[in-house]
């Protein structure tokens, strides 16, 4: 655990966000303050809403956000393994990272979401393949930026053959932008995390069911002979703040939800209610970030508020 702890912007754009939305959130939260901005990589929309005007692409979206900010760090919570072929999916990123000078976290995961497969023509495998898709595609991905310039990388798996690749091109950061894995997944996400993650995020839970995951990962990396320390540690919650009832029940209407279960399940109510559940989340899950889930992403006052009453007391 740092001594602080880091607050980092996580939006849903197939929720209903056009570009223009996700470049003036991702610039507010640069110019106040903000670790991160980070957008998930969906294709359908959840739940009942309509999703207007239509999904984006994550790493188009990323890519164009490289060039109109200059500070944030930019990333996928997380992109789909089942929608790209991994030999492009490391081109994309690396190149996003040259297009904003080095500052691209890499979040990858086995895809989820039955729906928006089928919606848009996408194989969606069962589960088992898809951790054995999720894992060449780590291995082909790492293994392609860390291929020094004027070398090869060739790899001959279930999924993916790649022979003699020159692995360009190369990532501004070295050996490859920081890989980001999580989720709840008992034996082989722990497994992967070990070997692969520079950051575990587990998204959406309660302290005591992250704690126990994270304690799974940790003995995955002591099993293949990684010290723990080097890992990050994350979690993700839906925020809703306000500086009264009045405000938070706003707020909350705003994302179809309720205070009370906002209260419950994620980082809601006052300024001094959010700083004491995430000081618990510190001090309980030693995590280094929280990635503030935002929803309503036209409510630029609502991340304003954070930062002024939320962020200066958490060290």
């Amino acid at each position: 655990m740092t001594d602080s702890l880091t607050l980092r912007i996580f939006t849903e754009p197939q929720q209903g966000a056009s570009y223009d939305d996700l470049l003036r959130l991702a610039r507010h939260a640069e110019t106040t303050g903000y670790d991160a901005f980070f957008r998930s990589d969906h294709y359908l929309v959840m739940g009942d809403g309509n999703g207007l005007p239509g999904p984006t692409d994550a790493w188009v979206t990323l890519g164009a956000l490289a060039r109109e900010t200059s500070t944030i760090r930019l990333g996928t919570l997380v992109t789909a393994a089942t929608f790209r072929l991994p030999g492009p999916l490391a081109v994309a990123v690396a190149q996003v990272d040259q297009m904003s000078g080095g500052r691209v976290e890499f979040g990858l995961g086995t895809g989820w979401y039955a729906r928006e497969h089928s919606a848009y023509g996408i194989p969606f495998p069962p589960v088992g393949e898809r951790f054995d898709v999720f894992t060449e595609q780590l291995e082909v991905i790492t293994g392609l930026w860390a291929t020094e310039e004027g070398g090869t990388f060739s790899y001959d798996g279930e999924h993916y053959q790649l022979v003699d690749s020159p692995g360009l091109p190369k990532p501004v950061q070295r050996p490859g932008p920081p890989v980001v894995i999580g989720g709840s997944g008992r034996k082989r996400t722990p497994r992967l995390a070990a070997r692969f993650a520079d950051e575990f995020n587990l998204p959406f839970v309660d302290v005591d069911t992250a704690i126990a995951q994270f304690d799974r990962v940790r003995a995955a990396a002591v099993d293949v002979g990684r010290d723990p320390a080097e890992l990050r540690w994350s979690a993700a919650q839906v925020l809703c703040v306000g500086r009264d009832d009045a405000e938070v029940a706003r707020r909350a209407e705003a994302i179809d939800r309720k205070p009370a279960e906002l209260r419950e399940n994620g980082l809601a109510g006052s300024p001094a209610e959010v700083v004491d559940k995430l000081g618990r989340w510190r001090e309980r899950g030693g995590i280094d970030r929280m990635y503030l889930q935002v929803l309503d992403v036209t409510d630029l006052e609502h991340i304003e508020l954070v930062a002024a009453e939320v962020v200066p007391q958490l060290g």
